[in-house]
C-alpha cells in the first residue's frame, strides 16, 4: 500500500530497513514535526542522502521488493539488458560497493532460463582471478534470482571502442593479454568461456580487463561433477564457427578465435564479424569466410602484431593457434616492443584513444567528475555518458553538499557536474556559489539544462570555468567542453 502521510512514509522505511527510528528522530528534529507533504519530506530525504532516488520511487510508490538482495541493500540500477538488471548497491554488512544483477521478473517461472542464471553464478565460485569478475553470492528474493558480484567502475570494451575508436597498440596489447591471463587460468580449470565479446570484456577506471559472463561456459568432468551436466551451450556465433571448422563443442580454439576478434576491435576499431541480432544472419558461413583482414583494414599496425591476431582468427582450427598459452607467449615480447608507441602515456587502459578530431599533443589523462543529479534514473543515464568518454564519475544528490566537498583540499573531483532535470532553481544557485565563493571561485563547472530549462538556465553566472549545456549534447561536443575547462583551469 501507498504511504500517503510523512508517518506512513517513515513507518515503511523503517519496516523495510532503509532508515532507522535514531535517523528518523533527527529528520523530525529539522522540520519540527510530522506534518509535512509528502513531496517536501522526500526533497529533505534526498538533500541528506539519507535515500537515493531509486530508493525513495519503491517506497512511494509502496513497493516491498528491489531494495535488497541478500546482503546488497540497492542503491540505484546501473545498466539493463533482455535478459536481467544490474544494480549498483552496499554491502550491507562492511559498508562495501558490488554489484547485483537480477533475472528479470518475465523469466523467473522459466525453469530452464533461472538454470542457466544460477550456473553462471555458481560458475563464479569456481574461479578467481584478476581479470575475472569475481562473483560473491547467487540466490532469491521473493522469488527473484539474482547474482551479486564486485562492482566495477568503467564500461565495457565495446562502449570504449565505439567512443574511443581504436586503441593505442601498447593500450590493446596490453588488454588482450590481461584477458588471456584470465582466459589461460580459466582453461587450465576445464572452463570454456563459450560467449566471448567485446560487451562482456569490462575495462575498469583503473585499466583493468576482466571477463564477465560465463553463463554459457563449458566445462570438463571435474567441474561438471560440481555445476551439474550441462547440455553444451553455446551461442549461435559458436556453433557456426564451429561447423565450419568441423570442430566438437566446447573447444578452446573457439574460444581462442573469438578473443582474436576482440583483439582486432580494439586495434581497428571496428569489428571483423559483421553484427547482427538476427541469428540467421549470425550463423550465415560467409560472415566468418569474409572477414577484412587486419593488415587490409589497419595497414599502419605493426606486421608481427597483425600476424598474432590474424592467426587468432584463423579459419581453419588447425592453423589457429591452439592454446590460449601460445598467443600469450607470442603476444608477451610485443607488448615491450611497442611501448614508445603510446600516444598518451600518461593515461589508463580505460581512456584508449581519443577520436581523431579530440586528439591533442597534450596527454589525456583520467579526470573525475562530480554529478549532482537527484533521480536514479538521470543518475544512471548521465553517469553512463560520462564513463564512456573516459571519466571517472563520483554521484551526489545533494547540491549544497557537492559545494562543501569541493570548499576542501584536495578537491574531491576535477570538476562539478549540476543538472537541473530534477534540481531545478536549487542547481543554479548552487551553480551560482561557485563566483560567490572565494574558496569555490577556481572549480571548474557545467551546468546542465533541458531545451525546457533554457530560459531559466540564463540566471546562471558563466565565465572561463563555468559554461551552461543544453541536452542532448554529442560525446565530441561534450568533450570539447571538458577539455576546455580542464585545460583553462590548469593554466589559471
Amino acid at each position: 500500500m501507498k504511504p500517503t502521510t510523512a508517518q506512513e512514509f517513515a513507518n515503511l522505511t523503517e519496516e523495510l530497513r532503509l532508515l532507522t527510528a535514531e535517523q528518523w528522530q533527527d529528520v523530525w528534529s529539522e522540520l519540527d514535526g510530522t506534518n509535512i507533504p509528502l513531496d517536501s519530506l522526500s526533497t529533505v530525504l534526498v538533500r541528506r542522502e539519507l535515500l537515493t532516488g531509486y530508493q525513495l520511487d519503491r517506497v512511494l510508490r509502496g513497493e516491498r521488493t528491489g531494495l535488497f538482495y541478500g546482503r546488497a541493500k540497492v542503491l540505484y540500477q546501473t545498466g539493463a539488458g533482455s535478459f536481467a538488471r544490474v544494480f549498483r548497491a552496499i554491502n550491507t554488512n562492511n559498508g562495501e560497493i558490488m554489484a547485483v544483477k537480477v533475472l528479470r521478473n518475465r523469466y523467473n517461472s522459466d525453469e530452464e532460463k533461472c538454470k542457466a542464471f544460477r550456473r553462471e553464478g555458481e560458475m563464479g565460485h569456481l574461479l578467481r582471478h584478476p581479470n575475472i569478475v569475481a562473483i560473491e553470492d547467487v540466490g532469491k528474493e521473493r522469488d527473484s534470482s539474482y547474482i551479486t558480484m564486485e562492482f566495477i567502475e568503467g564500461q565495457t570494451l565495446r562502449e570504449l571502442v565505439r567512443t574511443r575508436k581504436a586503441l593505442d597498440v601498447p593500450y590493446a596489447i596490453e588488454v588482450i593479454l590481461q584477458l588471456l591471463a584470465g582466459l589461460e587460468y580459466a582453461h587450465r580449470r576445464g572452463v570454456t568461456h563459450r560467449d566471448l565479446k567485446a560487451s562482456n570484456v569490462l575495462i575498469s577506471v583503473s585499466g583493468q580487463a576482466k571477463l564477465v559472463d560465463f553463463g554459457l561456459a563449458g566445462v570438463d568432468e571435474t567441474s561438471e561433477r560440481i555445476l551439474g551436466k550441462s547440455q553444451h551451450p553455446r551461442t549461435v556465433d559458436y556453433a557456426a564457427l564451429e561447423k565450419i571448422g568441423g570442430l566438437n563443442n566446447d573447444n578452446v580454439r573457439s574460444d581462442i578465435y573469438f578473443l582474436g576478434t576482440i583483439a582486432y576491435l580494439a586495434l581497428a576499431g571496428t569489428s571483423a564479424l559483421l553484427e547482427s541480432r538476427d541469428r540467421a544472419a549470425r550463423s550465415d558461413p560467409r560472415r566468418f569466410t569474409s572477414v577484412v583482414p587486419l593488415a587490409s583494414r589497419s595497414p599502419h599496425l605493426p606486421r608481427d602484431v597483425v600476424d598474432v591476431v590474424s592467426r587468432m582468427i584463423h579459419l581453419d582450427p588447425m592453423h589457429r593457434w591452439q592454446t590460449v598459452s601460445d598467443v600469450r607467449r607470442a603476444l608477451e615480447p610485443l607488448a615491450g616492443k611497442y611501448a614508445g608507441m603510446r600516444s598518451d602515456a600518461g593515461a589508463t587502459l580505460a581512456t584508449g584513444s581519443a577520436p581523431e578530431s579530440q586528439r591533442t599533443a597534450e596527454p589525456r589523462v583520467k579526470k573525475t567528475l562530480m554529478l549532482v543529479e537527484p533521480s536514479a534514473a538521470a543518475q544512471a543515464a548521465l553517469r553512463q555518458f560520462f564513463t564512456k568518454l573516459g571519466y571517472r564519475v563520483l554521484l551526489t544528490e545533494n547540491p549544497q553538499r557537492a559545494l562543501v566537498r569541493f570548499s576542501t583540499t584536495p578537491l574531491p573531483a576535477d570538476c562539478l557536474v549540476m543538472s537541473m532535470q530534477s534540481l531545478g532553481e536549487a542547481a543554479i544557485e548552487a551553480f551560482n556559489r561557485l563566483t560567490e565563493d572565494p574558496f569555490l571561485l577556481q572549480v571548474p563547472a557545467i551546468l546542465l539544462a533541458t531545451p525546457k530549462q533554457q530560459e531559466r538556465a540564463s540566471q546562471a553566472r558563466l565565465d572561463e570555468l563555468r559554461k551552461l549545456v543544453i541536452t542532448p549534447i554529442s560525446s565530441d561536443s561534450m568533450l570539447q567542453v571538458l577539455d576546455a575547462l580542464l585545460n583553462h583551469s590548469q593554466s589559471s
